[in-house]
């Protein structure tokens, strides 16, 4: 198992932000969230929804995108955010990803202090 402090931002509004450890196995991530694209920006990466076809759009991630200077379309399904190692190897997602999360959505992610 490989685990690392993921960002997770659901779809839908009702489910909160989480930043916890998981298994970040590529297909121990697709076996939660389904087929994923993975979207790289300097020290972090985000997997989204590979068929956003019948998925909630994610207003939040879409947000979080959008603070750190990707524009991109709507994006659907769950966010999961990672950080980004040399080689391409998911670590923890940056502590100052999390901390623009928790400023965004006016919520407090107990994981930013271990990152």
């Amino acid at each position: 198992m490989r685990r690392c402090i993921a960002l997770v931002i659901p779809a839908r509004l009702s489910e909160p932000v989480t930043a916890t450890a998981q298994d970040v196995r590529h297909g121990t991530l697709e076996a939660l969230y389904g087929p994923l694209d993975c979207i790289v920006s300097g020290d972090w990466q985000v997997y989204l929804r590979a068929d956003s076809d019948n998925h909630h759009n994610n207003l939040r991630a879409t947000q979080l995108l959008r603070e750190t200077g990707l524009y991109l379309p709507e994006v659907a399904g769950t966010a999961i955010y990672l950080g980004r190692a040399e080689h391409g190897t998911d670590t923890d997602a940056p502590a100052h990803l999390i901390r623009l999360a928790e400023r965004l959505f006016d919520t407090r992610l107990p994981a930013a202090e271990l990152v």
